[in-house]
């Protein structure tokens, strides 16, 4: 239930006394004799309405009205006068005031014109409520304590706020980029309208233009008979995700550039000119200027996708928050399995703190449910993490990397499969090189001509 605040400023006591005892059962409530205690109240704990008295010692309630205007513009303000003094009442309507009473006050009177009031506030209200609910539980990466994270929060409120610029997001895999672009749809006076997500990379490039500009009837074998919409159409006053920028087809980036500029496309096979608003917010784990130098991606798309860059900090960058992440994630997992972890061991939590964290957030959380799920509690250990194996694997694929030969996965190999597929690979090399002379390819590889033919047939023929 949405609860709203009142302050009630008046110099006659009888008032800022019945006011409140009549709207304590639904309200919250303040009253202040002077508009000075009042507006120094508001710095700390601004309220939603105030009943504020035109006649006030001091600062009087007209020039208490614009000041409170001029600082919180979204409280509203309704006068009390002792008589209908038409000429000040309108001057405090044209300063922002939503509506006046007339002492001597009717609490029932009173009631439906505060009830008529927040009336209009109560969907800022809603959204507010929605919004930091969605926040609270949908955005563990922003859990933590680093200045790392605090800068992103902030700059993802602040840009949040335009409804049509262009926002890119940059980071490693795992570090909350897709949930960042959900919190910036949710901050956004877009809030209403539909967020929709497209992951660049998993679409077929021959249908990355039809998902995202849609098609006619017709327009190729296999197309709906009625035609279909597109992503752009369907994120219309809303948000649309593209996840994964770098990975679209160059036909696609003049098309996605051509309607940001414009704000106009046209679905794939027709001829018919569409014009949609929405909000463009895309992300990418790719060096984007090293795909830009090999001429894979726009460098005019990126500057128009990238008119405000986010970089998301890897987990590396943020150690300071590996603790929280992961008793937020303990919390969670325990709740989710019934099992009862208290905390985390010491050695636990330096194995966490040491660990170099390739998949970021999402490798930390997908390790902390393993060890809650086979974990029995009450800490979690540094054995139910199974952090030694991880770094054991970082430490063979680091010697395998310096001796060029490929790291030993966790599951282990085939041995014979791995012979034969190095044999294979080593008999056609030679013979590429040798520009198909057997001979000289056998010589490549040490062993007689009769061998090197034989095992080249052999091995063809599997």
């Amino acid at each position: 239930m949405i609860s709203y605040s009142i302050y009630i400023v008046d110099d006659e006591q009888t008032i800022r006394e019945g006011i409140p005892m009549a709207l304590e059962a639904e309200y919250k409530t303040a009253a202040f004799s002077t508009a000075e205690d009042a507006i120094d109240a508001m710095q700390n704990n601004p309220p939603d309405l105030v009943l504020l008295d035109i006649g006030l010692p001091g600062m009087d309630g007209v020039e208490a009205l614009g000041k409170i205007k001029d600082s919180y513009p979204d409280v509203l303000v309704i006068m009390i006068t002792a008589f209908e003094d038409i000429e000040t009442v309108i001057s405090t309507m044209k300063l922002g005031a939503y509506d006046y009473v007339v002492k001597p006050i009717h609490m029932d009177g009173l009631k439906v014109t505060i009830q008529n009031a927040l009336q209009t506030i109560k969907l800022r209200k809603e959204v507010q409520t929605l919004q930091a609910k969605y926040l609270q539980e949908n955005l563990p990466c922003f859990i933590g304590e680093s200045h790392a994270i605090h800068d992103v929060m902030e700059f993802m409120e602040m840009v949040a706020q335009s409804p049509d610029t262009p926002i890119l997001i940059l980071g490693e895999t795992g570090t909350g980029k897709e949930l960042i672009a959900s919190a910036i749809h949710y901050r956004s006076p877009n809030f209403k309208g539909p967020l929709t997500t497209m992951n660049c990379a998993a679409i077929p490039k021959d249908l990355i233009e039809s998902e995202l500009f849609g098609y006619e009837k017709g327009a190729f074998s296999g197309a709906r008979a009625s035609g279909k919409k597109g992503l752009i159409e369907e994120s219309k006053n809303g948000t649309l995700f593209l996840d994964e920028v770098g990975d679209l087809s160059l036909e696609a980036q003049a098309k996605l550039l051509r309607f940001l500029e414009s704000g106009e496309f046209y679905r794939v096979g027709g001829t018919k000119k569409f014009h949609v608003q929405t909000r463009v917010v895309s992300a990418t784990n790719k060096d984007v200027e090293n795909i830009i130098d090999k001429d894979l991606f726009r460098k005019d798309l990126y500057f128009r996708l990238g008119v405000i860059k986010m970089r998301v900090p890897s987990l590396n960058e943020r150690r300071d928050d590996i603790v929280p992440l992961t008793k937020h994630f303990l919390y969670e997992f325990s709740r989710k399995f019934k099992k009862k972890f208290t905390g985390l061991s010491s050695q636990a939590e330096k194995g966490l703190m040491t660990h170099h964290w390739v998949g970021n957030v999402r490798e930390l959380k997908n390790l902390i449910e393993r060890g809650v799920l086979i974990g029995k509690g009450p800490e979690l250990s540094l054995r139910d993490l199974d952090i030694q194996s991880f770094n054991a694997q970082e430490d063979s694929k680091k010697i395998a990397n310096e001796q060029g030969f490929p790291p030993l996965p966790p599951t282990g190999i085939d041995l014979q499969a791995v012979e034969k597929s190095l044999e294979k690979f080593y008999i056609e090399e030679a013979f590429k090189m040798a520009q198909g002379n057997e001979s000289k390819a056998a010589q490549l590889l040490n062993i007689n001509h009769h061998t090197y033919r034989y095992r080249r047939k052999k091995l063809l023929k599997e």
